[in-house]
């Protein structure tokens, strides 16, 4: 029987509390909430007394708002289908409302189908529980699965149930709070402005131009693979970014993000094998890299390792060419908002995240700033004093 609080200690046949003695079981906690919208009152069972009371004041504050639900009976493998089908369609979208790219659709289809659906599969929504999220990630570390591995894998299911939420279907999150294993992030190598000189005067001609635009515009490669030169603007300085190349489904699609379609300077180091490399094509619309169809990826990186290794300089990718282009414009002071804009990034947090390390940070370096800056001002009030009076 509910208790005044709204939660009942079920405690297990055998239990000595039945006997009038103390628990010897681990009971189980069953909240309980009236709903007059549903005429019914919707339960919901924890293996813990904090979980019982979280989930109960959550529901209490949905009825009053009256934003909730009975607890969702649509499964596991209904939401993971729904999902997947809503994404393709452009019905369920990403936070900044743009349309989930087909790699991501397929990304998050096979973490559903290898990871979640065969260890939850019939489960209500409702009846998914903090630890029955918890652990699937214990299993698959148990299995040797890496840190990222595990967190791509529960990221649909956060997803589920982060728009269970939104829409009242069920009143807390059980992917919340999660003890996930660390991601330790691989040392980036990020070229030095006489190191990228020296990573493009060792490449054959034909490749020089791609891996400029890396080094010196931070394209990504499926950006890269899918230039034209309607998007090179020469006689202005810009590369306008309008789509990608889908290597996986063999067609272009729409950039990254809305923050993915952007207009980046040509720096003069650019500029000038841009120059060279035009004109030897004779169609305006063409790949600017490849002509009639995208480059090959692997082709190009092979060429590149075999040109790098005669000439004894360490080689670089084409996402680490990314990273040295955003090195070099914070080494050269370009602002953060100019930076974020530049790399297509959706926030300024991820510019950040990326590569806050990069930027001046330590006291010294703000107390230099600080000193130039008050010492141009001094200057300046020194001349104005001076400045002869006008009549």
């Amino acid at each position: 029987m509910a208790q005044r609080t709204g939660i009942e200690v079920r405690h297990k046949k055998a239990c000595a509390s039945r006997r009038g003695a103390r628990c010897n079981c681990d009971p189980t906690y069953q909240a309980s909430v009236w709903s007059a919208r549903e005429s019914k009152r919707i339960r919901k069972t924890f293996a813990t007394l904090a979980e019982a009371r979280a989930w109960r004041s959550e529901t209490q504050t949905g009825v009053r708002r009256g934003t909730l639900r009975a607890p969702a009976h649509t499964t596991v493998v209904e939401a993971a289908e729904g999902l997947v089908a809503g994404m393709r369609s452009g019905r369920v979208r990403t936070r900044s409302g743009d349309r989930y790219k087909p790699s991501a659709i397929r990304s998050y289809e096979a973490a559903l189908r290898d990871h979640v659906v065969p260890r939850l599969a019939r489960t209500r929504l409702g009846d998914v529980q903090h630890r029955d999220v918890q652990r699937i990630a214990d299993e698959l570390l148990a299995e040797g699965r890496d840190p990222s591995t595990i967190r791509n894998a529960l990221m649909p299911l956060r997803v589920i149930f982060r728009r269970a939420v939104e829409d009242g279907d069920v009143a807390i999150n059980p992917c919340a709070h999660l003890r996930l294993p660390a991601v330790r992030g691989r040392r980036e190598r990020i070229a030095s402005p006489q190191e990228a000189e020296r990573l493009l005067a060792a490449l054959p001609a034909r490749d020089r131009p791609v891996w400029a635009t890396a080094l010196y515009a931070g394209l990504r490669r499926g950006e890269l693979m899918a230039l034209r030169w309607d998007d090179v603007d020469l006689a202005n300085g810009v590369i306008r970014v309008e789509r990608a190349y889908d290597e996986k489904a063999h067609r272009e699609i729409e950039p990254k993000s809305r923050a993915g379609r952007r207009t980046i300077p040509i720096v003069g180091a650019l500029r000038d094998i841009l120059v060279e490399h035009k004109a030897n094509q004779t169609r305006a619309d063409a790949l600017v890299f490849s002509g009639n169809a995208p480059f090959q990826p692997s082709n190009l990186w092979r060429r590149a390792q075999s040109a790098w290794k005669r000439a004894g300089v360490d080689p670089i990718g084409l996402h680490e060419a990314r990273h040295t282009f955003a090195s070099i414009l914070i080494a050269a002071g370009v602002n953060a908002k100019a930076i974020t804009t530049y790399m297509g990034h959706a926030s300024i947090q991820t510019t950040y995240d990326l590569y806050g390390k990069l930027m001046p940070g330590s006291e010294a370096e703000a107390a230099a700033l600080v000193d130039a800056y008050l010492t141009r001002a001094d200057s300046a009030s020194r001349i104005a004093q001076v400045q002869p009076a006008t009549s």
